[in-house]
């Protein structure tokens, strides 16, 4: 933490993808909150503007998956405030189903969004902070990141990868005054978790608690920060507990129950909204 600048919330400039709902509208309103100057990007752009509430946010249409439509959303920024302070990357798709019947067009989009998002967001901002010698990027990673989980097998290589990739660029980039964390929630009562049976022995959390936890980031700097906190442990208990009694444990917790368990109506209109997004892509 000695090596990071102080970072200022109240004259801070903030961009956060994936703004228009869930986590990414959340953490958008927490930075306002705390006096930033908040610009939020989303696919759907008319989403991202209808949250972008009070005078000191803005609301703007971005494809993650396109440099150059990241990299326009990055140029509007700095024109309008002079630089970027904080990036939250926080877009992501959260496929469920099984792992041979899912589309490669689907695949492709989650690893896409997923860490193709992150790629281009950190290596736009990243040269502007580096030659100020001062910023924080936080990407939005999961637990499943840390967790294999039946029926989630692409999305799990994309959070692997995201935990992977925040790793490294924040070692390469660690005296440069520049932090990059990675967030990794438990299951977020989103629509991105629509139609999923949440609870069950991995915690349940609303998408403010993740807000909490970003802003708070900018104060600790910490390279991961689990939510709920004590998720900490896993690495620890996976490491030591025998395969066999593992597997036994995550069977009792029902852990293929994005196979088996899904409410597809529910899950309808998020699984709409992916597919647009394939479909444009």
């Amino acid at each position: 933490m000695r090596r990071y600048p102080k970072i200022d919330l109240a004259d801070a400039v903030v961009v956060v993808t994936g703004g228009g709902r869930g986590i990414g509208k959340a953490t958008g309103s927490a930075f306002a909150a705390a006096g930033a100057t908040v610009c939020l990007g989303d696919l759907d752009g008319p989403a991202a503007s209808e949250a972008a509430v009070g005078p000191r946010m803005s609301g703007h249409t971005v494809d993650v998956t396109s440099r150059s439509s990241f990299a326009a959303f990055v140029d509007e920024v700095v024109a309008a405030h002079g630089r970027v302070d904080v990036l939250v990357n926080n877009a992501g798709v959260m496929p469920l189903g099984g792992f041979v019947e899912e589309p490669d067009t689907l695949s492709r989009t989650t690893l896409d969004v997923n860490v193709w998002g992150l790629i281009h967001g950190m290596r736009l901002v990243l040269p502007g902070m580096i030659e100020r010698r001062r910023g924080h990027v936080v990407n939005i990673a999961s637990m499943a990141g840390k967790i294999p989980i039946p029926g989630m097998a692409v999305y799990n290589a994309s959070k692997f990868a995201a935990v992977g990739l925040t790793a490294a660029v924040r070692r390469e980039y660690a005296d440069t005054g520049v932090s990059v964390s990675a967030v990794l929630p438990s299951a977020v009562r989103t629509e991105l978790a629509s139609g999923a049976p949440l609870g069950r022995g991995m915690p349940t959390v609303d998408p403010e608690r993740i807000a909490a936890a970003v802003v708070d980031s900018c104060r600790t700097r910490k390279a991961e920060i689990p939510v709920p906190g004590f998720l900490a442990g896993w690495d620890l208990l996976d490491a030591i507990t025998p395969e066999p009694i593992m597997r036994t444990g995550r069977r009792l917790f029902g852990d293929r129950r994005a196979l088996t368990s899904i409410d597809h109506d529910a899950r309808a209109a998020y699984v709409k909204r992916v597919e647009s997004q394939v479909n444009e892509s």
